[in-house]
C-alpha cells in the first residue's frame, strides 16, 4: 500500500512539474506590449535612481533584498543546528581533532597574511556596490583568515561570545534598516537614503550598509562553524 501511495504521489508531482515546465515558454517574450521586461527595469534603475555600479548588487540587495534576508536566515539556522549538534563534543583548546605540526615559516607567514586577508574581506563587502563581490564573498574571505590562524596555531582561540554579538548586531542592522523603510513611507528595505554619485564609495543609499551587515554576519557565523568543527572531540578509544 505504501508503495502505491508513493508511486501516486510521484506521478502527481511529475505531472505538475512537467506542466509547469512546458508552460514556461522558453524563448517567448514574457511582458505586455509596450511595457519593459523586468530585466530592463532593473538595469535602468540600477544606474538611476540607485546610482549603483554593480547591477547584481542592486538586484540582490535592493530589488530582491527580502530574498537575501531569507538566505542569511537559512545560513544562521544551519550554523545554529551544527553548533547545537557538536556543542557537547567540543573540548578544550589545544586538543583539536584537526591539527598539523606547523613550522615556524607557516606560523610566521600566517601572522603576516591574517591582517591582509581580513582587510581584503572588508574591502570586498564594503565595495560590493561598486565592483564584483559583496557581503557573502567578503564574509567567507574573513572566515578563511580565521581558519588559517586556527590551523597554524594550536592554542589560537576565538570568542564565541564576541562572534554572537557581532552576528546579532549585524542581523539587527539588516532588519532595522529594512524596517526604517516603513517609517519613510515606503516598504520593507525601501532605499530611503540619498543615492549619492555613481561610482563613489558613498552611493547606493542603504545598499552598502546592508552589504556591510551581511559581511559581518556571514564572517561571524562561518568562523563559529569552523572553530566548532575543528574542536570537535573524536570518539574515545577507551
Amino acid at each position: 500500500m505504501k508503495k502505491v501511495l508513493v508511486i501516486l504521489l510521484l506521478a502527481v508531482l511529475g505531472y505538475y512539474t512537467a506542466v509547469t515546465f512546458f508552460d514556461i515558454g522558453f524563448g517567448q517574450p514574457h511582458f505586455v506590449a509596450g511595457v519593459k521586461p523586468v530585466k530592463d527595469i532593473y538595469l535602468a534603475k540600477t544606474v538611476k535612481p540607485l546610482t549603483v555600479s554593480n547591477a547584481v548588487t542592486s538586484i540582490v540587495v535592493n530589488f530582491r533584498g527580502f530574498d537575501t534576508l531569507g538566505e542569511v536566515t537559512v545560513l544562521f539556522l544551519a550554523v545554529t543546528v551544527l553548533g547545537s549538534v557538536l556543542y557537547k563534543k567540543r573540548h578544550a583548546v589545544g586538543e583539536r581533532s584537526v591539527l598539523f605540526n606547523a613550522s615556524s615559516i607557516v606560523t610566521a607567514g600566517s601572522k603576516l597574511l591574517f591582517p591582509a586577508i581580513i582587510l581584503l574581506g572588508a574591502y570586498v563587502f564594503i565595495h560590493g556596490h561598486l565592483s564584483p563581490g559583496g557581503g557573502f564573498q567578503g564574509g567567507v574571505i574573513i572566515a578563511t583568515g580565521f581558519l588559517l590562524m586556527l590551523l597554524a596555531y594550536e592554542n589560537y582561540s576565538v570568542s564565541h561570545t564576541a562572534l554572537s554579538i557581532v552576528e546579532s548586531l549585524a542581523g539587527i542592522t539588516f532588519a532595522g534598516v529594512g524596517l526604517l523603510g516603513f517609517m519613510h513611507g515606503g516598504t520593507f528595505l525601501q532605499n530611503f537614503l540619498p543615492a549619492g554619485v555613481l561610482n563613489n564609495l558613498f552611493s547606493g543609499g542603504i545598499i552598502p550598509i546592508i552589504y556591510i551587515a551581511v559581511g559581518f554576519k556571514v564572517a561571524a557565523e562561518l568562523t563559529g562553524v569552523i572553530y566548532t568543527v575543528l574542536n570537535e572531540k573524536g570518539e574515545s578509544n577507551g
